[in-house]
Formats: C-alpha cells, sequence, structure tokens
C-alpha cells in the first residue's frame, strides 16, 4: 500500500519503469553519471524520489541496468543476422549491423564506454562478460576468414579491438542531413575496415 501511496496518480510499473529508464539514459549521456541524481531522474519523470526505489534499489543498479538493456538489445538484433555465408560477406553483415543499430541509439553507445569507470567492480565483470560475448562473434568471423586464407591477419583480438571503436564512432558524428547516406557511410566504413583484413 505504501508503494501505490509512493507514486503518483496515473504511474504504473510498466510504463513509469521504462520511463525512469529512458530518462535516466538521456540525463546520464547529457551529464554524466556522477552529476545526476535520483532526484532529478525523479522529476524528469514526474514521480516522487522515494517512487524511484520501486523500480531500482540505487544509482548504481540503474546504471547497469542501462547498459546491460543495451548489451541485451545489441545481441538481439545481431541474433537476427544470416553469418553462415563466406566470411567476407559475414564481416560485411558485422559492419553494417553495428553502425545502422547504434546510429539512433547515441546515448546508450555514449554511456555504454564512458561510463563504465563508475560501476563497481562486480558490476564492471558482469557488464564485460556481456560485451566480450558480442566482441567474440566478431572474432569467430575473423578467425574463420585467417584460417580460408582471405584475411591476411596476424592477430584476431587485436583486428577486433580496433574494428569496433572505428565503427562506435559513426554514431558520434553522423547527422541524416549530412553530405552522406547512412548506407553510404556503410559502405566507406567496410572498406576502411577491409583495409584491416587485408593487411
Amino acid at each position: 500500500m505504501l508503494c501505490d501511496m509512493a507514486r503518483k496518480q496515473g504511474s504504473h510499473s510498466d510504463i513509469t519503469g521504462p520511463k525512469v529508464q529512458a530518462a535516466a539514459l538521456r540525463l546520464i549521456a547529457q551529464n554524466g553519471f556522477a552529476a545526476v541524481s535520483m532526484r532529478q531522474i525523479a522529476a524528469e519523470v514526474g514521480v516522487q524520489a522515494g517512487a524511484l526505489y520501486n523500480y531500482t534499489p540505487d544509482k548504481q543498479s540503474l546504471l547497469l541496468a542501462l547498459l546491460q538493456a543495451h548489451m541485451n538489445e545489441l545481441m538481439a538484433g545481431w541474433a537476427q543476422c544470416d553469418v553462415s555465408g563466406k566470411p567476407e560477406d559475414a564481416l560485411r553483415t558485422f559492419v553494417n549491423f553495428h553502425i545502422t543499430h547504434h546510429y539512433t541509439r547515441q546515448d546508450s553507445l555514449f554511456i555504454s564506454y564512458m561510463e563504465l569507470r563508475n560501476l563497481t567492480d562486480e558490476n564492471f565483470e558482469v557488464l564485460q562478460m556481456q560485451r566480450r560475448e558480442y566482441e567474440a562473434h566478431l572474432e569467430q568471423i575473423l578467425k574463420r576468414g585467417q584460417t580460408a586464407g582471405v584475411f591476411k591477419l596476424k592477430d584476431v583480438r587485436l583486428a577486433a579491438m580496433a574494428i569496433i571503436p572505428m565503427l562506435n564512432g559513426v554514431s558520434q558524428w553522423f547527422r541524416d542531413d549530412g553530405r552522406l547516406s547512412l548506407d553510404e557511410i556503410c559502405d566507406h566504413y567496410w572498406a576502411f575496415v577491409k583495409g584491416i583484413v587485408d593487411g
């Protein structure tokens, strides 16, 4: 009963919960995790500050939830991609997917890298496992190409560590009204990635 009283009229967990995460994501991306208070998040959502604890135990847990949501969505999207063909085709699929998935998720991508330092050691390890799972898909493609002799790579892990940050950069500057379309950007970045794997 106390939980119901803490919520403003019309506030429901299936509605307010996502609003809390969306507001926290926006505020943290704009101001940084350390500068954002639970009271600010509550004000953004339009609920009493105490009501936030119906949706998250604390700010640290909220940050982890945001970062995990980003990774879960990324992995779910990747699971829909067909990479059973040639290594070159699979790698191009990865490039296109990674760029197109993130260009409308700039805030999520930004905090997923910039706010890692604000996770506790335990939470960092939880998230790092998810990140490595995603990176492993790229490494598997690169290893396939290396084994087939179509990718001239000395170090698959190092190549993956170079490719992903490069692709991440697109979401920081790409605009729909810019000089190049997103498809054209994908074509250019595919050429950049080809330069890495072709040695």
